[in-house]
């Protein structure tokens, strides 16, 4: 026995030297220091051997189990060691090597546009207001002063999630939040998402965005909304911007009007973005109804004011020269990258 481990010792040190790799040593260890190894083999077979002999030979076996344990160790570390260094050779960074250009990307057209027209407000002293998504029918109607029979109520023209909760179709749900809200006077511009039962195609989405205007103080006239409208048709479209209003109707103001501006590409001559006419409708405004301040609990006496409403796919696809509004939801980065 005590030759037979003797051997067992040479044999397991010769196939170390040439092992390899972790996996190698993780083999001899099985073969000679596992439960059916080489070493566990002799220590089970001691059982009947003379108490002297057995201790003995079990002391010899443990020394050699020992060495065996030692030498594995040894070798597991040093092709452990080995493998990190050629792992780092293998990965070294040449700092001296022209990095990966990083791609950048872009602020989308819609994103832009919002922006530069609640920028433009901010100049002027208006304070940026938001209201949610999903409102109540009286704040998006009710309150507005739309009566029941209005078109825009019809479950063919917005959403509806129970009798008395919509998507709003417009951001002008958001007044009666800030009148109910805000200490009057003020001055807010209301930027959001919209959405509406329509079928998409050039000119339509059933979800858009608009950007609301709202002021209420004393003494407020039609003439601060025109020459309120004029500065930002202006600084908007450029300072050769002449506007236009015509009379029109909204439930919610009164008088209320739609506002155009001379046609920025042909200057008022008459082209195919104006077709012929050299003006382009941009939004609709108009004195707030009194019937809007009572439901926001607003003193008609004392105050009174104006909104605007405008939709800013529309003043993109004018500004930029877009042809069909899809393309503004497809997330093509071709399309995106042109407005660098």
């Amino acid at each position: 026995m005590q030759e037979k481990l003797s051997k067992i010792l040479e044999e397991a040190r010769a196939q170390l030297e040439s092992a390899l790799s972790e996996k190698d040593t993780e083999n001899i260890r099985v073969k000679f220091l596992g439960k059916k190894g080489e070493i566990t083999e002799i220590l089970k077979s001691m059982g009947n051997l003379a108490p002297e002999e057995k201790k003995e030979l079990g002391k010899t076996a443990n020394e050699v189990k020992e060495q065996i344990a030692e030498a594995i160790a040894k070798k597991a570390a040093d092709l452990k060691s080995k493998a990190k260094e050629a792992r780092l050779k293998a990965e070294r960074i040449d700092v001296t090597e022209p990095g990966v250009k990083i791609r950048i990307g872009t602020k989308h057209p819609i994103t832009q546009t919002i922006e530069e027209i609640t920028e433009i407000f901010r100049t002027m002293g208006y304070s940026v207001y938001e209201g949610p998504d999903i409102d109540t029918v009286f704040n998006t109607f009710d309150g507005l002063n739309s009566p029941p029979t209005h078109p825009a109520r019809d479950l063919t023209d917005t959403f509806y999630i129970n009798p008395n909760t919509v998507l709003r179709p417009h951001t002008s749900s958001a007044e009666i939040r800030a009148e109910e809200g805000l200490p009057v006077p003020y001055k807010i511009v209301i930027p959001g998402r919209c959405y509406r039962c329509d079928t998409p195609d050039a000119t339509h989405s059933h979800t858009f965005h608009q950007v609301e205007m709202m002021v209420i103080g004393e003494d407020i006239t039609m003439a601060d909304l025109k020459g309120t409208l004029d500065m930002m048709a202006k600084k908007l479209f450029g300072p050769e911007t002449k506007t236009k209003f015509r009379p029109h109707h909204f439930p919610f103001t009164e008088p209320s009007a739609e506002m155009d501006v001379s046609c920025f590409k042909c200057g008022g001559k008459g082209c195919n973005v104006c077709k012929g006419s050299g003006w382009i409708e941009i939004l609709g405004c108009g004195m707030t109804h009194p019937h809007v301040h009572k439901a926001g609990g607003i003193d008609t006496d004392k105050y009174t004011g104006f909104a605007v409403g405008m939709g800013v796919e529309r003043i993109a696809m004018l500004k930029y020269g877009i042809d069909d509004i899809r393309l503004l939801y497809e997330n093509d980065m071709r399309f995106i990258d042109q407005f660098k």
